[in-house]
C-alpha cells in the first residue's frame, strides 16, 4: 500500500480535469486519470511524470457505462498502492442540448444524466470502501453554478448539477463518522474545451473588456482551469479538515452579482426566442 497520497480524477484529460491532475502531481500526490480521450490523457500524464516526479497513470474508461467507472476506480487503488482522493470531474454539455424540456429527447437526457450525475454516484459508490481502507479521505464533485441558478433552456444540464450538489450533501452526511469529506466546486464560466464548443461566441463577446466591465465583479467573467484546479486540491487537503457537505463557487463572483445577464447572445435565449 502506497504512502503516498493518491488521487483518482475523472475527466482528467483536458480541461479542469487536466489541470487538476497536473496541480495534485505538484502538491505531491501521485495520479490517475480516467477518461474516453486516450491520447490527451496519456499527454497529461507525461506532463506529470516529466514537470513532477510523481507516480501518474492513465485509464481508459466510458463514463456512460458503470461497470467501466467501477473498473476505473478499483484500478486505480491497485496500481497506485490505494485511494485518498476522488474528483469526479467528469461532465458533459453537448450543443445540442440546449433546448427546453418539451424539445429535448429522452435519449439526450439520460446521456446527460448518465455522465454528469449517475457517474458520481458510481465512482463514489466503489470509491468509499478503498477510501475507508485509508482511514478516510476525500471526495470532490464538480457541480457547477447552473445547479444554483439556471440559464434558460438547460433542463438536462441543470438536473444534472443540482442533483452532484444533493448528492454531496447527502454522501457527507452518510460518511462523516468515517472520516470521508464530500465537498463540492461550482464552476462558473471556465475556459475550457466545453464552454468554447458550447459557447464559442460568447466566450469571445465576454472577452471583450466593455462587456467585462458589467457582468463580473472581478472583470474578468471567464476564469481558467488552474482558478478550479487550486480550490479543489485546497478543499482535499488537510487544511480544509472541517469542511464537508459544502459547495464552493468558483466563478468571479458571477453568482454574488446574482446574473447570467452576460451570456446575452448565448444558444438558450436563441432557443427560448
Amino acid at each position: 500500500m502506497s504512502e503516498r497520497r493518491t488521487v483518482l480524477i475523472t475527466g482528467g484529460a483536458c480541461g479542469i480535469g487536466a489541470a487538476t491532475a497536473i496541480a495534485f502531481a505538484r502538491a505531491g500526490y501521485d495520479v490517475a486519470i480516467a477518461d474516453i480521450l486516450e491520447a490527451d490523457g496519456n499527454r497529461v500524464v507525461q506532463q506529470i511524470i516529466s514537470d513532477t516526479g510523481c507516480n501518474a497513470v492513465y485509464l481508459q474508461a466510458d463514463f456512460a457505462q458503470a461497470s467501466e467507472i467501477k473498473r476505473a476506480v478499483q484500478e486505480s487503488a491497485l496500481v497506485l498502492g490505494g485511494l485518498d482522493v476522488l474528483f469526479n470531474n467528469v461532465g458533459v454539455q453537448p450543443t445540442e442540448s440546449f433546448k427546453r424540456a418539451e424539445d429535448t429527447p429522452e435519449e439526450l437526457w439520460d446521456k446527460m444524466i448518465d455522465i454528469n450525475l449517475k457517474s458520481h454516484f458510481i465512482a463514489a459508490k466503489y470509491a468509499i470502501p478503498l477510501l475507508r481502507e485509508r482511514g478516510g479521505g476525500v471526495i470532490v464533485n464538480n457541480a457547477s453554478v447552473q445547479g444554483l441558478q439556471s440559464m434558460a433552456s438547460v433542463p438536462a444540464y441543470a438536473a444534472s448539477k443540482g442533483g452532484v450538489l444533493s448528492l454531496t450533501r447527502q454522501l457527507a452526511v452518510d460518511y462523516a463518522d468515517e472520516n470521508i469529506r464530500v465537498l463540492a466546486v461550482c464552476p462558473g464560466a471556465i475556459d475550457t474545451e466545453l464552454l468554447n464548443e458550447t459557447h464559442s461566441e460568447d466566450v469571445q463577446r465576454v472577452n471583450d473588456k466593455s462587456l467585462a466591465q458589467c457582468s463580473s465583479p472581478m472583470k474578468r467573467p471567464v476564469g481558467t482551469p488552474a482558478d478550479v484546479a487550486d480550490v479543489v486540491v485546497f478543499l482535499a487537503s488537510d487544511a480544509a479538515r472541517f469542511m464537508t457537505g459544502e459547495h464552493v463557487s468558483v466563478d468571479g463572483g458571477a453568482m454574488a452579482l446574482g446574473s447570467w445577464a452576460f451570456w446575452a447572445g448565448n444558444p438558450a435565449k436563441k432557443v427560448a426566442s
